[in-house]
């Protein structure tokens, strides 16, 4: 039976990086069992110095990922004076960036992770957008960080998840006179919730153009200018009972309504701030 090889891992932040690429080099010698000895979160010498003193014991080899000069420089110091094989694997590829970009690093360990956080938030914000889309579930009015409202063909739907994907929680609501809005919309706080108003003339050619599509008459009474107008009058007056601050989509593309909603909110969290 081969003798089991130790390789201590050292990070000052998780050390996912460290543990995966020494996973996949250990991988290549299939005759040799390694155990991989992993220290997350180095904070300072002492931290470096319990692990130099196990490692020139086992014989070992030093792998690590630091960010920060000082702890990266004791490392390699101790290392030299144990005679102990210590493998950087974050520096050769930060010169480069150094060398080509010409811009120094921020030296802040825990920034991939960071950036992973907000990936999740922005993947959890899109799975939100879809679960309470169009009122399916009225219990994400009280959880979504934006609640939209407005009647049919006001973009609710795509403006949803455009600012899901911006890591935003949005909710949806439709207003049909038919339909009582829920409760929860009225128990909001202020500027949480937004309101899309709409030209009737430009509903009315969206709405016709909508039916063509599904291979209806464009004469039904979803396109019809006095429906419409019934429709616009009704929300209108539910967004004056909400008190919220409203939004004329007309002739506007996602992008720009998406950044109207992202200065209400900014302008709510300074009014709030002061």
């Amino acid at each position: 039976m081969s003798q089991k090889e130790i390789v201590y891992l050292l990070s000052d932040s998780i050390g996912e990086t460290a543990e995966f690429v020494v996973k996949a080099v250990a991988a290549q010698f299939i005759e040799k069992d390694f155990e991989i000895r992993q220290t997350s979160h180095v904070s300072s010498e002492a931290d470096i110095e319990q692990i130099i003193l196990k490692a020139k014991k086992d014989d070992s080899i030093v792998v690590y990922t630091f960010v920060i000069d000082a702890l990266k420089d004791y490392l390699n110091k101790r290392a030299h004076e144990e005679n102990i094989e210590a493998v950087d694997l974050l520096s050769p590829l930060m010169n480069v960036f150094i060398k080509k970009y010409k811009r120094e690093p921020a030296h802040k360990p825990g920034l991939t992770r960071k950036l992973d956080e907000k990936y999740f938030q922005k993947v959890e914000a899109i799975e939100f957008a879809v679960k309470y889309d169009d009122a399916r579930d009225t219990e994400g009015i009280a959880k979504a960080d934006i609640v939209l409202i407005g009647v049919s063909r006001t973009s609710k739907t795509p403006l949803s998840m455009y600012l899901a994907y911006k890591g935003y929680k949005v909710a949806n609501i439709p207003l049909v006179p038919e339909v009582p809005a829920p409760a929860e919309l009225f128990e909001l706080p202020k500027g949480k919730c937004i309101g899309l108003i709409i030209k009737p003339d430009s509903l009315n050619a969206i709405r016709k153009e909508r039916l063509k599509k599904l291979g209806l008459q464009p004469h039904a009474a979803y396109a019809k200018l006095d429906r419409i107008l019934e429709e616009l009058d009704y929300a209108e007056k539910i967004m004056k009972r909400v008190g919220c601050p409203i939004i004329n989509v007309s002739n506007k593309a996602i992008e720009e309504t998406a950044n109207d909603v992202m200065d209400i909110l900014n302008m709510q969290k300074n009014v709030y701030s002061l």
